[in-house]
């Protein structure tokens, strides 16, 4: 007998939806909010309001699309967590409302835990390759930096983490301190395409075991430009390409090299990566060469699992519901990663 989950996501600023039946996904519908672009970064309550307005719509749709209906769905899973906690509470309130008035159980989902199983969705004409456990996922977004080990899909054990600022957010600042607008990542990978990564140097955290720390290297962005732009003010619009290709090489080395130790001190060499940073071209294009190079298998999501989707959480969703794992109408949103780890199992 298959299970329907259906799947909602609220986390950020993306209102998602998704149906998937086993492993196979039926529909996945998503609501981006432009508003935020003016502001330079998401404004929590303004992405809260638009949550509200946009999640009862992207369920309907998600659930036409997949042509079921309510009634014949297992379970409804949400994600309760990591994120901000305005746009958390109106998935999770909406998710309870939903269970109240259907009598279907709820199974609550860790946002991080839902982008490193996006490995495992599959759809109908495709390869669906999916790793074997365990393996390493490279964790990356705006809000987290993680080697993750995977032994199974609910037994996950953090490997090494960023002690201060994610990746993501060092590539927003980067384009944030350009002037390129929001959000920076899919503009400064734009840029490196066409730019020397070789042209501008970086410092470089000197962190001990597999953790991260990104603070520093943003500080050299930004005292480089500003000593730069001294002795010229037109700098950054002339060299823009360069100090774009430049700063995603070092970010992206910063990344492999911890990487690269982890697979040497584990023997793992089934490697993934996921988060709304694994889209960029920089990356998914070095993890293969290194996967080629050293004789790892290698796991890149597709474009669309990249970003804060609802078939993720659908997928980890089902993998909880069978095995009996369900959520009272008392849990509440957790908005902070370790806070989440301890309510969840990752």
């Amino acid at each position: 007998m298959s299970d329907l989950i259906l799947g909602i996501e609220s986390s950020c600023d993306d209102t998602s939806a998704a149906v998937i039946r086993d492993e196979y996904l039926l529909s996945n519908v998503m609501a981006s909010q432009e508003v935020h672009r003016q502001y330079g970064g998401v404004v929590p309550e303004l992405a809260s309001r638009a949550h509200e307005l946009n999640i009862v719509p992207c369920v309907s749709t998600a659930l036409k699309n997949a042509g079921i209906k309510i009634s014949e769905i297992n379970a409804i899973a949400f994600t309760r967590g990591p994120g901000l906690l305005g746009s958390l509470l109106v998935g999770t309130s909406f998710a309870k409302g939903l269970s109240l008035a259907t009598g279907k159980p709820l199974v609550d989902v860790n946002h991080l835990q839902g982008h490193i199983l996006s490995h495992f969705i599959k759809q109908k004409g495709k390869e669906n390759r999916s790793p074997e456990f365990p393996y390493l996922c490279l964790l990356v977004s705006g809000g987290h930096t993680q080697i993750v080990k995977v032994n199974s899909p609910l037994e996950f054990e953090i490997l090494g983490h960023t002690i201060d600022d994610a990746v993501g957010e060092a590539f927003d600042k980067c384009s944030k301190m350009m002037g390129l607008g929001y959000p920076g990542g899919p503009v400064v990978d734009r840029l490196a395409k066409t730019g020397d990564p070789l042209k501008f140097k970086f410092a470089k955290p000197r962190i001990a075991g597999l953790d991260y720390s990104f603070s520093g290297i943003k500080t050299s962005l930004l005292y480089s430009m500003r000593d730069y732009v001294r002795e010229d003010a037109d700098f950054i619009e002339k060299n823009k390409e360069d100090i774009c290709a430049s700063f995603q090489k070092a970010l992206i080395d910063i990344l492999m090299e911890k990487l690269i130790k982890a697979v040497d001190m584990t023997g793992i060499k089934t490697v993934a990566i996921g988060g709304g940073v694994s889209a960029n071209s920089g990356l998914r294009n070095r993890i293969t060469d290194e996967g080629v190079k050293r004789g790892w298998i290698t796991f890149v999501p597709e474009f669309k699992f990249t970003t804060d989707n609802a078939a993720m959480i659908a997928i980890s969703g089902l993998y909880k519901y069978r095995a009996g794992m369900r959520c009272g109408l008392d849990a509440a949103p957790v908005s902070r990663a370790a806070d989440m780890n301890r309510l969840s199992i990752l």
